[in-house]
């Protein structure tokens, strides 16, 4: 047996585009260049929204040759100073903000559509695990109203892990019984939530990811509070055993490096490039 260390063909690396902190498209572009990576999950409320910087970036980013693996959409008023903060704002759950989430969701679902990207990615919020949870029923039914609107455009919905266990996902992934929707698997977000072991819960959702975001982090010492976003090989994530589990995974599912802390970002997805493709 092969002590070889579990690695990803460079083909299906990518990066997220708001770890980068772009405030333009010539930014980004410049970013991505320097980084030398094949894919993009780029960002798609700024598009919209910030035509004047970002309007035409998806045909500059084809231009230059980079895959636009995925979309990403942000729900709006999203408050993430605290566990508590974003327990009540996140994803699509707070009644004052699910209408204007849902617009945006409608915009971008029509972008995707318009430049034939196969996958949106986005946070549902905290689902709750008990089904009889009044909360639990508006989550999953704002979700089914938003894999509609995607499936309308043949957009395929990712939603994010780690605002609940694996367990709690997958039960509402089976009560949603939606064929759109399936699961953006970060393993820093489960350690981040503090909700389980990143190997264990890819296994359990394993037949139901399509994207997979690289970032590490660093448990809590405080319960109730937040983790440490660390750069990737130097937190809690098993990578070794994390890459055999994504390594059993469909070969067009795309491993996309995602870093939202730390001053050097680039620096910091370098690294995780080189320990992903070995080298």
């Amino acid at each position: 047996m092969s002590d070889a260390r579990v690695t990803i063909p460079i083909d299906r690396l990518g990066v997220c585009s708001w770890s980068l902190r772009p405030e333009t498209g010539d930014e980004l572009l410049a970013s991505v260049s320097r980084l030398g990576l094949p894919k993009i999950q780029l960002a798609l409320g700024p598009v919209i929204e910030a035509p004047d910087a970002f309007g035409n970036v998806i045909g500059r980013l084809r231009d230059a040759g980079v895959v636009i693996a995925s979309g990403m959409l942000e729900a709006v008023g999203e408050d993430y100073s605290t566990l508590e903060t974003i327990k009540a704002t996140g994803g699509v759950r707070p009644d004052e903000h699910w209408p204007a989430t849902l617009a945006r969701a409608r915009g971008v679902a029509a972008l995707a559509a318009a430049e034939s990207l196969p996958l949106v990615t986005l946070h549902a919020g905290f689902i709750p695990h008990e089904t009889s949870d009044p909360a639990r029923l508006v989550v999953l039914d704002r979700l089914r109203t938003l894999a509609d609107v995607f499936g309308d455009h043949g957009v395929r919905v990712g939603l994010e892990t780690g605002q609940e266990t694996a367990a709690t996902l997958l039960d509402a992934l089976g009560e949603l019984d939606h064929e759109n929707v399936g699961v953006n698997f970060d393993p820093a977000n489960m350690i981040l939530y503090g909700m389980g072991d990143p190997v264990d819960a890819l296994r359990l959702l394993a037949d139901h990811v399509v994207q997979i975001h690289a970032k590490d982090a660093m448990t809590t010492e405080t319960p109730g509070t937040w983790g440490a976003e660390v750069p990737l090989g130097t937190g809690a994530v098993d990578w070794d055993g994390f890459l055999e589990v994504v390594a059993t995974l469909a070969p067009s599912i795309d491993v996309v490096i995602e870093r939202e802390a730390g001053e050097d970002r680039e620096a910091d997805i370098l690294v995780a490039k080189r320990r992903l493709k070995g080298s």
